[in-house]
């Protein structure tokens, strides 16, 4: 990640609306200031700005047009979704109101139960659906409760989970969860009912991890739920714990990690490697105008190498594989993606599991603020917006993954045999380790009752989803 400097955003921001000022009077009425900066920080940043008709640096032709535009826009969220291409190409780009919360997702640090779930259909229904509970964080109200890892809920307060009422039942701060038995793949009310608060908790996303000898291999596993800059250490001192131990394979467990920063994505990818120090992990695309600007002022804007460092300037802790096991879902999401796209070109990634969400594209954080950043940000608000503005791609020049990545080897977590993570015989982790035994053979999976999926814990809150450059 490269450092997006003041200079060049001032320089880009006169750029970006020069056709539309025209020396004409700057003046913004205090009432549409906030929409003000809405339209600026799309028209400069947003990927798809050529795009949008109300965007195009000719659209107004003074900033008093631009006005009259805006004043039709009571509400900036309004005017922010406005700007947006069509939901099926920007299906992530957000705005929030108070931005501490936008900073805290984006950090780990949310307001949390502890209850990592999924939600699926019920069997033959289209609006009907039911939750099953991947993981428990620790150090949360859950972790005290009588809920675990396989936990089926079908209700919240008494009321059946809907695709139309999930959310507004789910985002409340405290809940009673509806328990459930999977019987025989059929979602059976059981009568148990679990209550919940949501509590300010800062998950460390390097969740469980273990070294597994197995014939003349030390394999290496583990699960990391989120890439958060704050938490690398903690992933670099597992990687050392694994090359003190010389692990001759690794299982990367991604498939409830829907993603976080470009950043540490990269480092992640380099401690997998580290022969690669210095070579291009991933470049970034954004809109012509960035683009143009970049590339005669400051081309390695675009360049994520891999690197010797996390981000405190610590070495890295590198197990130079040649090979490396992925396990991924449905969840599976943009920094996630980013780091089994950004090695294919360099090493063998065997992916087990589900295809991947499709999620190839990054967004920045763009404060009120002269600059964007938020230096000198308006004291008047705290709306912030986190708009797509870049698409990956890979050293071999591929990032054409929307509709997700496919994985090698096939395999759905089975509901009713869920097993603990990290165990040999948990199932998703069991299936890996005889792939890895038997050089790439194994028999297909025998799924149980599939259910067709619909979201997840991280994706109710859209941002929890997001792949982003972070502010220095």
């Amino acid at each position: 990640m490269k450092k997006i400097t003041s200079i060049s955003i001032v320089f880009l921001l006169f750029f970006s609306i020069i056709s539309c000022e025209k020396q004409d009077d700057l003046y913004v009425p205090d009432d549409i200031k906030l929409n003000d900066y809405v339209w600026k920080g799309m028209n400069l940043y947003y990927l798809w700005q050529e795009d949008v008709s109300n965007l195009s640096d000719d659209r107004f032709a003074n900033q008093n047009d631009l006005n009259s535009f805006l004043t039709d826009y009571s509400n900036p969220t309004t005017l922010f979704n406005t700007l947006r291409v069509d939901n099926s190409i920007d299906r992530f780009s957000v705005i929030y109101s108070d931005y501490s919360v936008l900073e805290g997702i984006l950090t780990g640090n949310t307001l949390n139960n502890g209850v990592d779930f999924g939600l699926r259909f019920k069997t033959g229904s289209t609006t009907d659906i039911f939750g099953w509970v991947r993981y428990i964080i620790p150090n949360s109200d859950a972790a005290s409760k009588n809920i675990n890892r396989g936990s089926i809920f079908y209700a919240i307060n008494g009321t059946p989970l809907t695709i139309s009422n999930y959310q507004s039942l789910l985002s409340a701060t405290s809940y009673t969860v509806n328990l459930a038995d999977f019987d025989n793949g059929n979602i059976t009310p059981n009568g148990l009912s679990i209550a919940l608060t949501k509590t300010e908790l800062s998950e460390n996303p390097v969740y469980a991890s273990t070294i597994i000898n197995q014939a003349s291999k030390k394999i290496g596993y583990l699960m990391y739920n989120g890439f958060y800059s704050s938490f690398e250490n903690q992933l670099n001192s597992k990687f050392e714990q694994f090359k003190n131990e010389n692990v001759t394979d690794l299982i990367l467990d991604l498939r409830y990690n829907s993603g976080g920063s470009i950043a540490t994505a990269t480092r992640l990818a380099s401690m997998i490697t580290g022969q690669f120090s210095g070579q291009l992990f991933a470049k970034q695309q954004w809109n012509s105008k960035l683009e143009k600007y970049w590339s005669q002022n400051n081309p390695s804007q675009f360049i994520n190498n891999f690197t010797n460092s996390i981000g405190n300037g610590n070495a890295i802790n590198k197990l130079n594989l040649s090979k490396v096991y992925i396990l991924t879902s449905r969840s599976t999401a943009s920094a996630s993606e980013l780091v089994i796209n950004g090695l294919k070109p360099y090493i063998q990634v065997v992916q087990i599991g589900d295809r991947t969400t499709g999620k190839n594209v990054g967004s920045i954080t763009l404060y009120d603020s002269p600059n964007f950043s938020k230096n000198n940000v308006n004291p008047k608000h705290k709306y912030a917006m986190q708009p797509i503005v870049l698409k990956t791609i890979n050293a071999s020049g591929f990032g054409d993954y929307q509709t997700g990545l496919l994985a090698d080897y096939p395999f759905l977590e089975d509901y009713g045999n869920l097993g603990e993570i990290g165990n040999s015989t948990e199932p998703m982790l069991s299936y890996t380790l005889n792939l890895i035994s038997n050089g790439g053979r194994v028999n297909h999976q025998n799924n149980s009752k599939k259910f067709e999926p619909f979201s997840d814990s991280k994706a109710i809150e859209p941002l929890q989803t997001e792949m982003y450059l972070e502010n220095k």
